[in-house]
């Protein structure tokens, strides 16, 4: 899953020898998808990031982004954060966070309506062959929109390479393929904040219409294959995706003509998105 504008990887190892750290980034990303989502207008944009992480696994870290498409570049939002990282040994990784988000009031990106993250993940290496994990969220949305929970599994492999340009040099390559499932109140939000439905003009096309969103269903597929380099202080990342978005909401259906005909420039039904990340950071 991709809540942010830029999300770095950050390599993690044992807790127990782990020194404190920091790392400040920045960013790029094509165009902002959110679980298979997007506005009907590419949204690129770049991202800075900056990132303490105490020896005990506790960090702290906050970013801003600026959205750069054709009709106008803005400061569009930010976030901060406050987590927890556990990793052992025996190839067992957990943790857990908050994310408070900041949009601005004009923002087109679908988690504009998102006000709030809280998530927990875990995962494990069995022998170095397949890694399964999961992730879960609860998040609060604005304008009053009920609350979504979302779950996240996946699988991914990793492969390894050192000294690739040099002897200190470290090449990693992460398959993975997973999907989220949970419920979309977000997206009614967004809608909302785009003023493409009128949700105060209640009928029952639009009361059927929200209790649609608030069903537990899957949202999309999700491929990728998260590239990092780092060499010396720097990291280099690059993150292709391609989410096979499910159960998008409206479809064109009968029973929802009428939310159709009231979203005006809704965006359209994408079977499937590519989009792509980029990134170089600093670490000491």
């Amino acid at each position: 899953m991709f809540v942010l504008a830029y999300t770095p990887i950050y390599a993690q190892t044992d807790t127990s020898d782990t020194e404190a750290s920091f790392q400040a980034g920045i960013g790029f990303i094509n165009n902002n998808v959110y679980l298979g989502r997007s506005d009907s207008v590419s949204t690129p944009g770049f991202s800075a990031k900056v990132k303490y992480a105490f020896k005990s696994g506790l960090y702290f870290s906050g970013e801003i982004n600026y959205i750069t498409n054709k009709k106008s570049g803005r400061l569009d939002g930010g976030n901060i954060e406050a987590g927890y990282d556990y990793t052992t040994a025996k190839n067992f990784e957990a943790g857990a966070s908050i994310t408070k988000l900041f949009y601005n009031s004009n923002s087109t990106q679908v988690s504009s309506a998102l006000s709030a993250i809280i998530s927990a993940y875990a995962d494990y290496d069995i022998a170095g062959i397949i890694k399964p994990g999961i992730s879960a969220s609860y998040i609060f949305n604005k304008s009053g929109d009920k609350s979504d929970i979302l779950l996240s599994p996946h699988i991914a492999h990793e492969f390894e390479f050192e000294g690739v340009f040099g002897e200190d040099d470290n090449l990693t390559i992460t398959p993975l393929a997973g999907f989220n499932a949970g419920s979309q109140n977000f997206y009614g939000g967004y809608q909302e904040r785009k003023g493409k439905l009128n949700r105060k003009a209640v009928n029952a096309a639009v009361t059927a219409y929200d209790n649609q969103l608030g069903n537990f269903k899957l949202l999309d597929y999700e491929l990728s294959a998260p590239v990092e380099y780092t060499t010396g202080h720097f990291l280099f990342s690059f993150t292709p995706t391609y989410a096979f978005t499910q159960n998008s909401l409206p479809q064109a259906t009968a029973a929802e003509q009428t939310i159709t005909k009231a979203l005006e420039n809704a965006s359209p039904y994408k079977p499937s998105i590519f989009y792509f990340e980029v990134g170089v950071s600093l670490k000491f």
